[in-house]
């Protein structure tokens, strides 16, 4: 008997697909046309500093403001035809105009350098002061100041135009973000014709009141008749101690022409002042005319029973005063102030 061999299985066969293996394509890149960023120049902050108090000088130097210049021009129209009053308003304008196409000084005497700067809280004052004297000092190399400057005791001239209180600088805090700076160049022979005086004036018969502070300012123009380089300008204290009455006057010389002061009493008394200097005669230049006095400010400080001072700062006609506001980030010049 034979075994019975069992049958295969059936086994299925599975056809596969061989996978051919290709290379891969090569990605062609996309072409980009990349533009270059503009990257902003850094500003050294000290360095425009300096350069926008230069600019401030220059123009104090060259440019009487907008008020004084309105001003002139309006005392040069009611000066008569063919006098000398005229003549004198006439020189004085052709000199405005050439100083400042010129971009030179309206005045060989340019005067005592004076800043008042306007700060917000925090603010550096000893590392500014620095950059207000290295700005001066390339203010006079390039001409804007003349070597004016000198030693009280030995009379050197650095030509620099410092040394010691000049240029004379004058810090404030306020509350703004901004920093303001206003100067003025005071020259030497409107100095010389400053005063002060001291009330009762038997002399004159000056009372500590305001008539006899009408009576002492009136005196002051008078006396200086043309030396003070008139038409001029007053800044007017009264009151205050012997120093801060004269600094204050001073600082009358920062309002414009043309305001109006806020205390009734002292607006009154400086329209009076003007126009009873303009009836002396003196004119221009003290050659005659009716141009004496451009303006009077005036202000007051308390004093102690004993003291009554009245101080008069005199301005000539090359009104140099100017002011500017400064970027608070990269202290470039905002904008200006007169």
């Amino acid at each position: 008997m034979t075994k019975e061999i069992p049958a295969k299985k059936a086994v299925k066969k599975v056809a596969t697909k061989k996978v051919i293996s290709r290379p891969a394509k090569k990605a062609t890149a996309k072409k980009t046309t990349t533009v270059k960023k503009s990257v902003p120049k850094k500003i050294n902050t000290k360095t425009q500093t300096i350069e926008s108090i230069l600019e401030l000088i220059r123009r104090t130097s060259t440019e009487v403001p907008d008020d004084v210049a309105k001003t002139l021009m309006k005392a040069r129209s009611q000066e008569a035809q063919n006098t000398t009053a005229s003549y004198a308003m006439g020189i004085i304008k052709d000199n405005i105009d050439l100083a400042k196409f010129k971009s030179q000084p309206l005045c060989q005497d340019t005067g005592t350098v004076i800043f008042f700067v306007y700060h917000p809280p925090g603010f550096f004052q000893n590392n500014f002061k620095e950059l207000i004297k290295k700005a001066v000092v390339k203010a006079t190399e390039k001409g804007y100041l003349r070597q004016n400057s000198v030693h009280s005791l030995t009379g050197a001239n650095a030509g620099t135009n410092l040394g010691e209180g000049h240029p004379s600088i004058h810090f404030y805090e306020h509350n703004k973000k901004d920093v303001e700076i206003k100067l003025v160049l005071k020259g030497g022979g409107c100095e010389n014709v400053s005063t002060q005086y001291s009330l009762p004036d038997t002399a004159l018969g000056a009372g500590r009141d305001l008539a006899g502070v009408r009576k002492v300012v009136i005196d002051a123009v008078y006396k200086a008749q043309g030396k003070g380089c008139g038409p001029g300008a007053l800044g007017v204290c009264i009151g205050g101690d012997r120093a801060d009455s004269a600094y204050n006057a001073k600082k009358q010389l920062l309002r414009k022409l043309d305001d109006k002061n806020s205390i009734p009493d002292l607006a009154k008394l400086e329209e009076d002042i003007v126009k009873t200097c303009n009836e002396l005669g003196i004119g221009p230049m003290g050659f005659g005319g009716k141009t004496t006095l451009l303006s009077c400010k005036m202000t007051h400080a308390n004093r102690v029973p004993a003291s009554f001072f009245v101080s008069i700062s005199y301005m000539c006609w090359a009104f140099r005063r100017q002011g500017v506001v400064l970027d608070a980030k990269k202290n470039t010049i905002k904008n200006w102030l007169y």
